[in-house]
């Protein structure tokens, strides 16, 4: 292997960077290394926060606690948003997160809604916490107005108080608040120190994320390679190195089962015994999808992050994407059956989740992720640099009017992606 060693002096400092000779990948992250270390001391560690997910084994008593928690939580966070709505019709300003736990306190204090005093207090503020965190984000336009809670919808409720919380790993059992000792599935070690706790119903199941937070090293990469990443429907995700990764249409596979299931339960009458033991039935395989679909993307970025320094990807907008065609009554759409196809097999591949679990596992390994512009990547030629639309033949195929390269379009979508990142770098 050929090695470029760079000694760099910044307040008595130096370290070594280590790439392929004649690489781009030498230039790129020498540049972002500097770039992040000039002006401010270097530290060789770091905190790490990270969840540790288990499933929990409840009894019967702690069961119908859990279920009683989650629903005082959702009670709460639909009362504090009626209550602002309400603020807001007759023109008064909106009650900040202070203002919102003296309503709780009221509210705990009051015979009409003394049953919540028996859940837990911080989970309650905790929700109102969560719907102040909704406000914000509303009015910096990164989401719609809250909108409220909904029984059987996520489900859940989180302690804050880390003092509170105990954890017994060798007896595979959590001690929380107004629950006891509760017993689970130890699939894996928690590392670091607990700092809150979440409980959630998924499936039918109740599970507890553990999150924690531990000093480690900065990593450092052992990749030296880079490479650019096309998302597709066909194949899922193309390298620019020619490989790819098959798609795995979790939803696809699963979705005659889901129809004759949701079929079966449109026929039984409205919360009967039936009704609830077809509604499980199709939370199964709801939850049996998405687990499939997670666990194919927790593999696949994994391999990623540990084989590659730096990956660029294109910065896709998949909630614009997959919008629905159908327009209103006034003004309807075009090919609407067509594009909710599209849609569908666009929301089975998890684009966003892939980008957002590659961001923090290189992260995690001294790696970078770029997000780099989609436009023109797919039509412009890798080889002469020729721009067109008629480079794009088909769908899968790429041949260059100019020069007459030809390859795979995703192939070369990947490679318009690692090369744009290069020469924005400089």
């Amino acid at each position: 292997m050929n090695v470029i060693v760079l000694p760099i002096e910044l307040h008595q400092f130096s370290f070594e960077i280590c790439a392929n000779a004649g690489k781009y990948v030498a230039q790129v992250l020498c540049r972002m290394s500097l770039s992040s270390l000039i002006g401010q001391e270097y530290d060789w560690a770091m905190q790490r926060l990270q969840a540790f997910k288990y499933e929990l084994m409840p009894n019967g008593e702690q069961q119908r606690n859990m279920r009683r928690y989650a629903g005082s939580c959702r009670f709460v966070y639909n009362k504090a948003l009626a209550l602002q709505k309400q603020r807001y019709d007759q023109g008064e300003k909106k009650l900040s997160y202070a203002g919102l736990c003296k309503q709780l306190t009221e509210w705990r204090n009051s015979t009409e809604t003394a049953w919540l005093a028996d859940a837990p207090v911080h989970p309650l503020q905790q929700t109102l916490k969560d719907l102040e965190r909704a406000y914000t984000n509303f009015f910096a336009k990164r989401a719609d107005f809250p909108r409220f809670k909904k029984k059987g919808l996520g489900d859940s409720f989180r302690y804050p108080d880390q003092k509170q919380i105990k954890l017994d790993q060798t007896n595979s059992r959590i001690f929380l608040p107004k629950l006891g000792w509760l017993r689970y599935r130890n699939s894996r070690d928690v590392l670091g120190e607990v700092r809150n706790a979440c409980v959630s119903l998924s499936g039918g199941k109740w599970f507890v994320s553990i999150q924690t937070e531990r000093k480690v090293e900065r990593p450092v990469p052992k990749a030296t390679s880079a490479i650019g990443i096309d998302m597709g429907i066909a194949r899922f995700a193309t390298m620019s190195d020619g490989t790819f990764l098959a798609p795995l249409n979790s939803f696809r596979k699963h979705e005659a089962r889901l129809r004759r299931a949701q079929r079966a339960m449109s026929r039984k009458t409205k919360f009967s015994n039936n009704w609830k033991k077809s509604k499980a039935r199709i939370q199964r395989i709801h939850a049996r999808i998405g687990n499939a679909r997670l666990d194919y993307l927790h593999k696949a970025t994994t391999t990623i992050s540990e084989n590659q320094a730096m990956v660029c990807i294109e910065d896709l907008k998949v909630r614009n994407m997959s919008k629905s065609a159908a327009g209103s009554s006034g003004q309807p759409g075009k090919n609407v059956r067509a594009k909710s196809g599209l849609n569908k097999a666009i929301l089975d591949q998890g684009w966003y989740e892939f980008g957002r679990q590659l961001e923090y596992k290189l992260a995690w390994n001294g790696g970078w992720l770029i997000a780099v512009p989609p436009q023109h990547t797919s039509r412009t030629c890798p080889c002469c640099g020729h721009v067109s639309a008629e480079n794009r033949q088909s769908q899968a195929s790429f041949a260059c009017v100019a020069c007459g390269y030809a390859n795979h379009a995703d192939v070369v979508g990947a490679i318009g992606r690692y090369r744009d990142e290069y020469y924005q770098s400089f």
